[in-house]
C-alpha cells in the first residue's frame, strides 16, 4: 500500500507505518502537484490546509485512492458527501488533540482576564503602564461553553477546577453527566456568561452574528478555538468597536493562512495562528491514532 503524508506526521508514527510494510511518501504537495500524484496513492493523510475537493477525489477515485485520513478532528477541508458517494473511506483522529485545544482556550481566557496580551505590547513599546491593565480573577466567573463535545467537556473540567461556574449549550441537553455544567439555550447562555468559548464543528453559516453579540454582557469575552467562520468576523469587529463585548481571543479564521488583518491588529483581541492542536503530545497521539487506523487488521474512527 502506498501512503502520501501531505502535511507531515510524527516520526515514530512514520516508522511504524513503514514497519507495516507500507510505502511512505512524506512530502508536501500543493494542489496542482497533488492532482498529478493522487491517482498513484492508496491513502492520503492530510491536516487542515490540504483541500480535498470533488475534483481531487474524482481523480483519485479513477486511480488507486481508497482512503483519506485527517490528522486531526475537523473535516471541513474534505468534501465528505462526495467521498462517501465514491466510497472513499474518511477517517479522523478525534481524541488526540482534546486536551491541547482545551488548554489553549483556557490560556486565551487567562490572557483576556489579565490583559496579558495588551501589557506585553505596551511593555515592548517602552511603557510601564501598570494601572491601565487592571485585570479580573476568573474564580467565581461564569464560563459559557458552546459545543459540549470532547473538547467542551474537557474545558469544563479544567475551568471548574479553577473555580469557574460552567454553563453550556449544545444540540443536546446531556442532563446528569460526570462533567460540571448546566444546559442553557443559546439566547439564555449569552447574557449570563462572563467568558464564552466556542467548541462546535464547522458550520456552513456563522453561529455568532451581530444579534448574538448584542445579547452578551459589555464586560464579556469570547474565545473561538473551534473553526473559522463560526463567528461572523465583521460582526465581531462591530461588537468590539461598539463595546458590545470587552474582548476576544481567536485561534481560527475564515481565511487561513491569510487571516483578517483588522482582527489580528485589534487591541482587544488575542490571536494565535490555529494552534489548538499544536503540541508535541497531540502530534504524538495523532500519529499513534493513525497507525491504529492503518493497522493491517485493526481499523477505527471511520466517519
Amino acid at each position: 500500500m502506498r501512503i502520501l503524508i501531505n502535511e507531515g506526521l510524527q516520526a515514530d508514527a512514520i516508522d511504524i507505518l513503514k514497519g507495516f510494510g507500507y510505502e511512505i511518501i512524506n512530502q508536501k504537495y500543493d494542489y496542482d502537484a497533488l492532482m498529478d500524484i493522487i491517482q498513484t496513492v492508496d491513502v492520503l493523510i492530510v491536516k487542515s490546509h490540504t483541500r480535498v475537493d470533488r475534483k481531487l477525489l474524482a481523480k483519485g477515485h479513477n486511480g488507486l485512492l481508497k482512503m483519506i485520513v485527517r490528522a486531526g478532528v475537523g473535516t471541513d477541508n474534505i468534501d465528505m458527501d462526495y467521498a462517501n458517494q465514491l466510497r472513499i473511506e474518511v477517517y479522523n483522529t478525534p481524541n488526540a488533540s482534546t486536551d491541547s485545544v482545551a488548554e489553549l482556550a483556557l490560556g486565551h481566557l487567562l490572557v483576556l482576564a489579565r490583559n496579558i496580551n495588551k501589557s506585553i505590547v505596551s511593555l515592548r513599546n517602552g511603557q510601564w503602564n501598570k494601572a491601565a491593565y487592571l485585570g479580573t480573577e476568573i474564580k467565581g466567573k461564569t464560563l459559557g461553553i458552546i459545543g459540549f463535545g470532547r473538547i467542551g467537556k474537557c474545558l469544563a473540567k479544567k475551568a471548574d477546577a479553577l473555580g469557574m461556574n460552567i454553563i453550556y449549550n449544545d444540540l443536546y441537553d446531556f442532563g446528569n453527566i460526570d462533567v460540571p455544567g448546566t444546559y442553557h439555550d443559546l439566547k439564555d447562555l449569552l447574557p449570563k456568561a462572563d467568558f464564552i468559548s466556542i467548541h462546535t464543528p464547522y458550520l456552513p453559516e456563522p453561529l455568532i452574528k451581530e444579534e448574538e453579540f448584542i445579547l452578551m454582557k459589555p464586560s464579556a469575552y469570547i474565545i473561538n478555538a473551534a473553526r473559522g467562520g463560526v463567528i461572523d468576523e465583521n460582526a465581531l469587529l462591530t461588537a468590539l468597536d461598539n463595546d458590545y463585548i470587552k474582548g476576544a481571543a481567536i485561534d481560527v479564521f475564515l481565511n487561513e493562512p491569510h487571516p483578517n488583518e483588522r482582527i489580528c491588529n485589534h487591541p482587544n483581541v488575542s490571536v494565535t495562528p490555529h494552534l489548538g492542536g499544536s503540541t508535541h503530545e497531540a502530534f504524538y497521539r495523532i500519529g499513534m491514532e493513525i497507525t491504529q487506523i492503518l493497522h493491517p487488521i485493526q481499523r477505527k474512527n471511520v466517519i
